[in-house]
């Protein structure tokens, strides 16, 4: 047999008023959280989470032209995807004569794991 319920009349409650407490809160600070989202932002495209696989699983530093030949992309595209994992201190350079070798900073991996983790 279903159990009658009563019905109370809807409220407003005043502006501005929130409706219940938070059940938790950010562990992570505004700048970590910057840092965090422009490392996800950056490795947002399939191409450079490649390039950043390659790159981690390299013992060293890595020419751009033995990059190029892994992607059926031209040289400055994927400079360009290069220069944005740069950008976002996920991967750095140096350069040798003409060439640019780039190898990733694993703390700026490290600090998106653990806050995954």
């Amino acid at each position: 047999m279903p159990t009658p319920l009563e019905l109370a009349p809807k409220t407003k409650r005043p502006a501005g008023e929130p409706c219940c407490e938070p059940l938790v809160f950010p562990d992570v600070d505004p700048e970590a959280a910057a840092r965090i989202a422009a490392i996800a932002k950056a490795i947002g495209d399939p191409v450079r989470v490649q390039l950043v696989d390659v790159l981690r699983k390299h013992a060293g530093k890595v020419c751009v032209c033995e990059l190029v030949p892994l992607f059926e992309l031209s040289q400055p595209t994927v400079s360009h995807h290069l220069k944005v994992l740069r950008d976002a201190g996920i991967v750095a350079s140096e350069r040798r004569g003409l060439w640019a070798y780039y190898y990733v900073i694993p703390a700026a991996l490290e600090e998106i794991s653990v806050w995954l983790g």
